[in-house]
């Protein structure tokens, strides 16, 4: 037994959890915390990060990258609130996040105090639990809880908030290790039957999986799985790098703008086994009409997500790589040459829509990256027409090495988040990124070139908006409502240098494949690591296709350029 301070109490609890590196902001009220780690930087690392969403987008993308629980660090107020993206972020992600929030203190507490909040009544839909703490006996019971929590069942953020006079009471300490988490579920045997019986009475199945999967750890299951069964292959956004690019079967990412071969094969299927994943409206379009005549099996953690947007006619409460293992004495081999075929014949369709100018397009520039990095490197992005070109061309032979934000879709996710990959792994990492989203996360690049994090940045500049741009010129008569970016002129490559970043514009494929090559070179060297920005221009009227109107039916898609420029009157 030791007598301590809460704060010192907060760092014991956080190395016994085995973290090594923490995200955070300094701040009035968790000056405590912060001496404490002081004294601890042997044993845990802190990075200061430009902005506390920034730091919680961090704390993310090192869960994301190695199924560790992230943590962050923030003081009370703005300091709590600015973390409230990126909490949701994590949270509809399913992502293991610890935020540790000061307040003020106890007799402070309900008097409109300088910088005081409820930011456990703001949090409390996107955590998955959170806790106030107003003893300090209780700091370790509850943090060894949260960890506990966090990286239970379906994973997700929670939160701690802890006041001044919490973190600086003296407490009587005993060591104690990090709490188990919780067994990963397992389906009974009438949910496996029911399964097994759906799935050997199919003629057209087809096996779709999210970022359930990913985190189960199931990828050479699923492979085993769908080939026993003659099945194709699909994911949502959030499973992609969760089977290699070349599985055997394997359509790539479905849905709105999915692959056309995986998202027709997942409508036309007549039994849906839903590994890991919900069906969010882009991976859908309208419920109404979607898989008409096929059942779904749902295999999940979470029973909140059973029939919640499609009905599902199994529903199994199971970790899916333990669902795998389990129903596998109960699954008939097949091989529906008839349904392969077919699915063939879709994969031959895809391939005549595919884009084959040469030149600095959004497909040659991430061919190239594919060229350019190993394939331990990540590759993360922000959110827009560049994460679809990311999803849609990247190959991909290891699980989390596609890190990006699917359920929020959050701008300024992406250097944030590579940076914490980067930490993470010890390996570069590459965000691809757009000028739109780039111009909300691009102070991070200070924090980058502070800690020399090998992070090479792709910015697809095209001076507008492209997604939403997209949207306009299909289904708004091309109103370009405030879509061209008025920072349409900025010298992004000069803004790079000033906060210490290398930078470069490239006007040829060839430029970039070279400029790539250069900067993950100088990442292998502590000496030379750090942010290298290389700006890529590319033209207003890229698309990303497919592309679906949102609320329409998935055979409503529109699958290439042809169809673009007839639906645009050209």
């Amino acid at each position: 037994m030791r007598r301590i301070s809460g704060a010192q109490g907060i760092v014991e609890t956080l190395v016994s959890e085995g973290v090594d590196t923490v995200f955070g902001y300094p701040g009035g009220t968790v000056l405590e915390l912060f001496d404490a780690l002081y004294d601890a930087t042997d044993k845990i690392r802190v990075i200061e990060p430009t902005h506390e969403q920034h730091g919680c987008h961090s704390a993310d993308g090192y869960a994301r990258a190695t199924g560790k629980t992230g943590v962050v660090i923030a003081t009370s107020g703005p300091g709590a609130t600015n973390l409230v993206t990126g909490i949701a972020t994590a949270y509809l992600d399913s992502v293991p996040l610890v935020a540790i929030t000061g307040n003020v203190s106890n007799q402070m507490i309900g008097t409109d105090a300088f910088q005081e909040l409820d930011i456990t009544g703001v949090t409390l839909p996107i955590t998955k639990h959170n806790y106030f703490v107003r003893d300090a006996n209780r700091l370790q019971e509850v943090l060894r809880e949260a960890f506990r929590l966090a990286n239970s069942g379906r994973r997700g953020p929670v939160l701690v908030d802890i006041p001044a006079d919490v973190q600086r009471a003296m407490i009587d300490w005993q060591d104690a290790g990090p709490l188990p988490a919780d067994e990963p579920p397992r389906a009974s045997r009438d949910e496996l039957e029911a399964a097994a019986t759906a799935i050997n009475r199919s003629r057209r199945p087809f096996v779709y999986f999210g970022g359930g999967a990913v985190w189960s750890g199931a990828s050479q299951e699923i492979i085993d799985f769908a080939k026993k069964i003659g099945a194709p292959i699909g994911c949502s956004l959030m499973g992609v790098s969760g089977v290699p690019t070349d599985a055997p079967g394997f359509l790539g990412m479905e849905g709105m703008h999915g692959h056309f071969a995986s998202t027709r094969a997942m409508y036309e299927c007549d039994c849906l086994i839903a590994l890991g994943a919900r069906f969010n409206d882009r991976s859908t379009g309208d419920r109404t009409k979607f898989a008409p005549s096929g059942k779904v099996v749902h295999v999940d953690v979470d029973t909140s997500e059973f029939s919640k947007s499609l009905e599902d006619q199994v529903e199994v409460k199971s970790d899916v790589r333990a669902f795998l293992e389990d129903v596998a004495e109960l699954i008939e081999p097949n091989t529906h040459e008839e349904w392969v075929r077919h699915v063939r014949e879709l994969r031959a369709q895809e391939r005549g829509y595919a884009d084959y100018r040469e030149g600095l397009t959004p497909k040659n520039v991430m061919e190239a990256i594919d060229a350019a990095r190993s394939e331990d490197v990540a590759v993360v992005t922000d959110v827009g027409q560049h994460q679809m070109w990311a999803a849609q061309y990247l190959r991909f032979t290891r699980p989390r090495t596609f890190i990006t934000s699917g359920g929020l879709g959050t701008m300024g996710f992406g250097l944030g988040a590579a940076n914490g990959v980067a930490l993470a792994t010890g390996r570069p990492s590459i965000l691809v990124t757009g000028d739109g989203s780039f111009a909300m996360d691009m102070a991070e690049m200070i924090t980058a070139a502070d800690h020399h994090i090998p992070v090479c940045i792709v910015l697809l500049n095209n001076g507008v908006l492209g997604m939403v741009r997209q949207m306009q010129s299909l289904f708004k008569g091309q109103r370009y409502a405030m879509t061209t970016l008025r920072h349409g002129g900025a010298d992004f490559c000069a803004i790079a240098r000033g906060m210490g970043a290398e930078a470069t514009r490239v006007q040829t494929i060839e430029e970039f494949s070279e400029a790539l090559g250069r900067a993950l070179l100088a990442q292998s060297d502590p000496a030379t690591a750090g942010p290298k920005l290389i700006e890529v221009p590319i033209d207003k009227d890229e698309f990303v296709t497919p592309v679906l109107r949102i609320g329409a039916s998935m055979d409503e898609l529109i699958v290439n350029m042809d169809d673009v420029r007839a639906r645009m009157g050209r």
